[in-house]
């Protein structure tokens, strides 16, 4: 899943409410389908392009197929996405990465760090 099918998926009105309703929880298709006024193999189509972003995620429960929305992919694109285009996010993912590797350091040599 590529950060371009994320915002290929959020290019569409419609899909952008879709996933507006599913953040208040899971629906079924039909549940979805009353709220537009398109056909089934429209809805379908929507469904698919938030599906293969990784934005949602189905499951079938008996006779019914539900979806759900899977905010932390959605939260995460747009994070990388947003660090790749400020023009300070390097330097702060360089500072991040090095302070990092600086409080590994001295817990893989057994050793106990007195900042406080």
């Amino acid at each position: 899943m590529s950060i371009d099918r994320v915002f290929e998926a959020l290019a569409s009105t419609p899909r952008r409410k879709i996933l507006a309703y599913l953040n208040e929880g899971e629906m079924t298709a039909g549940e979805i389908g009353e709220r537009f006024d398109f056909s089934k193999p429209a809805l379908s189509g929507h469904l698919r392009v938030l599906e293969e972003a990784g934005l949602i995620v189905r499951e079938r429960r008996g006779q019914f197929v539900y979806f759900r929305q899977q905010p932390e992919r959605l939260a995460n694109t747009l994070f990388a996405w947003a660090s790749e285009v400020c023009p300070v996010a390097g330097p702060l993912k360089r500072e991040s990465q090095g302070r990092a590797r600086s409080l590994r350091a001295p817990a893989a040599e057994g050793g106990a760090r007195d900042d406080d």
